[in-house]
This record gives structure tokens, C-alpha cells and sequence, in this order.
């Protein structure tokens, strides 16, 4: 039958070790020619993003904040797609025209409730946090525990404005800004007591030369202190 006799001849061929990753030799690549010499198809690296992506959210971010150059007068500026795009909103606003008016308006009550929900979630975030924490420091000096570490920030460093409806904090807020603060307060207490020597100094000096030389150096210390105090809450 000729199908045997294909069979035997494809056996008796010389070189014919076909396998697993060892297709025929004469269908094999040759040495230093490519096996796609037309290239990646076009559109290969565009791949569909994966589930986690959300790479349309960076390319709107990428076009929104890119720089472009527009008349301003007589002169030539640079800003944001974004600012951009709102700044001829605003002017179209302006001229009179209703549906600018209207999604202008809607765009800046909307950035003002967003602001307002977190403004009055930082203020209740800061009173509660000042109320527990001096409760806190109240139970450890009653119980006499002193071997606990003060709070970051301190709650006598968080101020609170209910005339102005704000909170600020004054003082350190971690272990780096805590270790600078002790710095400062050791110093402050240290050239507090050095301008009172010399005032003291001064208030018995007979010699005008010399009394000039602690009024400069009364100055100097004063300087100093405003520096330090600068770094320090009120």
C-alpha cells in the first residue's frame, strides 16, 4: 500500500529525529534568519489592561495636567489642560451663556460641599481626638502611671477654634518632630537664663564701654530666642 511505503520512507530518511521541540530539519529555522521577518503585527503592545488597571484614569490625569500655551492679552502663558479648560468655562460664564452658567455652577457647589465634608471631618476628627486623650491623661495621673509616653501629637497641641470652626496642631506630631521639639525647649530655657544674666549684668555696669558690649550681646540673644520661639507652638 502507498501509505506504507510513505511510512518507510520517511523512516529511512537521514537526519529525520522528530520529537517533542525537534520538528523536521528542513522546516527548522535556519541560523541568523528570523522566524517572524515581518514583525510584531501592528497593535501587539496595545494589550487589552488587566482587571487591577485603570489606565484610562492615567491618560485623562496625563491630558488634564499636560502644559499648554494660550493668549492671555498681549501675552503669551503656560498652564494645566485643566485650568485651561475651566478658565474658558469661567469667561463663557461670564459673557452669558446659560449652560456655562449652569455647569459652572454646579462645579463649584460641588468642590465647595467636597471641601466643607472635609473640613467638618478634620474638626470632629481633632475634638475627639483632644477630648479622649485628655480623658486618657487624666486616668494615668490619677492612677499614678508615669511609665506611658505621651500621645503624638500632645492634645494640649491640638487647638480648637469653635468661633472660626477649625483645629490646628501646634506641636510635633512624631518621634523626629518630638526629638527637634525637646531640642528647642532645652535651648529656649538655656538662653532665657543667659539674657536674664546679662540684663542682670547691665543693671550694674558703671563702664559705657562695656555696657555697650552687653546691650549687643542682649540683642543677639533676643534674636536668637525669636528663632527658637518661631519652632515652638504658642
Amino acid at each position: 500500500m502507498s501509505s506504507d511505503k510513505d511510512k518507510r520512507a520517511l523512516v529511512a530518511r537521514p537526519g529525520y529525529d522528530v520529537g517533542y521541540g525537534k520538528p523536521p530539519k528542513d522546516t527548522r529555522f535556519k541560523a541568523g534568519q528570523s522566524g517572524n521577518p515581518k514583525g510584531r503585527p501592528r497593535g501587539a503592545k496595545n494589550k487589552r489592561p488587566g482587571m487591577h488597571e485603570e489606565r484610562m484614569k492615567d491618560l485623562i490625569l496625563d491630558e488634564a495636567y499636560r502644559d499648554i500655551t494660550i493668549r492671555e492679552g498681549h501675552r503669551s502663558v503656560t498652564i494645566p489642560m485643566a485650568q485651561a479648560v475651566m478658565r474658558s468655562l469661567a469667561v463663557n460664564a461670564a459673557k452669558g451663556q446659560h449652560r456655562s452658567q449652569r455647569l459652572f455652577s454646579e462645579l463649584l457647589a460641588s468642590v465647595e460641599s467636597s471641601r466643607k465634608i472635609l473640613h467638618d471631618q478634620w474638626l470632629d476628627t481633632a475634638i475627639t481626638y483632644k477630648v479622649e486623650w485628655e480623658k486618657e491623661l487624666r486616668r494615668r495621673e490619677q492612677l499614678g502611671i508615669t511609665d506611658l509616653p505621651d500621645p503624638l501629637p500632645h492634645p494640649d497641641h491640638v487647638k480648637i477654634d469653635m468661633v472660626e470652626g477649625t483645629a490646628r496642631v501646634v506641636g510635633p506630631a512624631t518621634k523626629e518632630e518630638k526629638a527637634e521639639y525637646d531640642w528647642f525647649v532645652e535651648r529656649r530655657e538655656m538662653f532665657e537664663d543667659e539674657l536674664q544674666h546679662l540684663q542682670d549684668l547691665r543693671a550694674e555696669a558703671k563702664d559705657k564701654r562695656l555696657i555697650s558690649q552687653i546691650d549687643e550681646d542682649i540683642g543677639q540673644v533676643r534674636r536668637i530666642l525669636q528663632i527658637v520661639d518661631a519652632k515652638l507652638p504658642d
